[in-house]
């Protein structure tokens, strides 16, 4: 059972992770560190959201900030974050399983509820 400070500490994570913006960022980082510049061209983005997104990343310690010259980098600090993501994705595969299987399983007077097997034909 977690303790209070440790229920924050998840529930801040969680938040950070809220956004579909910083999930597509990680995933941009990671095969590995990326100027900002760089993040902005691949998620088409602009610079001042990316950069707003960086920085709530950052702050939960998700991703590391270093500077180049003129340049700013960032880079992946906790991995153990697409493992996290992983595990969400194998649960809505199997929730969405579950709910299809459910709308294809014959109702009681033996006809498909989803009337799916009728399209198939």
């Amino acid at each position: 059972m977690l303790n209070d400070t440790m229920t924050e500490l998840v529930a801040k994570r969680f938040r950070a992770l809220g956004e579909p913006m910083r999930l597509r960022i990680l995933q941009a980082l990671e095969d590995g560190e990326k100027p900002v510049g760089e993040i902005v061209d691949l998620l088409e983005a602009s610079q001042p959201n990316i950069s707003k997104h960086l920085k709530a990343l950052c702050q939960e310690g998700l991703v590391y900030r270093r500077r180049e010259g003129l340049n700013v980098c960032y880079s992946i600090a906790d991995p153990m974050v697409f493992q996290m993501c992983a595990l969400i994705c194998r649960s809505a595969v199997q929730q969405s399983r579950a709910q299809l299987a459910e709308l294809d399983a014959p109702s009681p007077d033996g006809k498909p509820k989803s009337g799916r097997d009728a399209r198939r034909g």
